[in-house]
């Protein structure tokens, strides 16, 4: 299976001009099976308030996600895309699975960061799995990766692969993939946007760095910080459902869970 990300500045305030150019790099390449974009990546990211950021929302199923659905058809292929979603009067940061056949399933970011808190409502959902291909896939977005519980769920429910949609400004997880990957025995393939984007006051400077790592936690495919492009790589996925790292330790099995009970409880802290 060849998987990979989509690495670009995405235009604040212009859906259409981004579609096009992801149709365009679409286009100049041989898409992979599995594709994965950046974090809100048609609408950009730094939005006034909540009202001009719902102004910019949509249900499942709505416009934009159609477009994206006969992208996927187009190019053959499945896609993982950072979108922002509307749920009645409530707006997630979520990541919508899709493919040519349509809407695969939606994750809602459940971890905010920043001014997020104050725009989005955490996601309410939990951390499925979804099947593409006969391959578990999951899906997550930015600042999850800071909570090694996230993937460490969606590991335990079976997941092959992480498909992480991220507008990354602090630069710490393009490291911190390797031990999120090793210690699931996962491959992650995580797409984060380039550029500046400076609005309301803010400016966040994103860091690219866009990256496939396997399940003994090495880096299989990277691109710098202002890279633009699709760029993919072959890998097996059944990798994944190895989760021995000796003959004797297996790194679920291990697991002491009755000494763990204390940390997962809030009461007890």
């Amino acid at each position: 299976m060849d998987v990979g990300f989509l690495q670009f500045c995405p235009v604040f305030d212009d859906p259409q001009s981004n579609l096009k150019l992801i149709k365009k790099m679409l286009h100049q390449v041989k898409p992979p099976d599995i594709l994965v974009l950046p974090e809100l990546t048609l609408t950009g990211y730094i939005f006034k308030d909540y009202k001009e950021a719902y102004s910019y929302s949509e249900e499942v199923g709505g416009l934009l996600t159609e477009n994206l659905i006969n992208v996927a058809n187009q190019y053959n292929t499945t896609m993982a895309v950072g979108f922002l979603e509307r749920q009645g009067k409530n707006i997630y940061n979520s990541s919508v699975l899709l493919s040519g056949e349509g809407i695969i399933g939606v994750y809602r970011k459940v971890h905010l960061f920043y001014k997020e808190k104050e725009i989005f409502k955490a996601g309410d959902k939990g951390f499925p799995l979804f099947t593409v291909d006969g391959v578990k896939v999951g899906l997550l977005v930015c600042f999850d990766w800071i909570y090694p519980e996230a993937m460490r769920t969606l590991a335990l429910k079976g997941a092959d692969l992480i498909l992480h949609s991220a507008n990354l400004v602090l630069p710490f997880y393009q490291d911190a993939a390797r031990t999120r990957a090793i210690e699931n025995r996962v491959f992650i393939v995580l797409a984060n946007r380039t550029g500046v984007e400076e609005r309301e006051g803010m400016r966040f400077e994103f860091t690219g760095g866009s990256e496939v790592v396997n399940p003994m936690g090495e880096v299989i495919l990277k691109v710098g910080r202002e890279e633009e492009g699709i760029f993919s790589v072959s890998i097996n996925p059944e990798e994944s459902r190895d989760k021995k790292v000796t003959e004797f330790n297996d790194i679920f099995q291990d697991r002491r869970e009755d000494l763990y009970e204390g940390w997962y409880n809030r009461e007890s802290r």
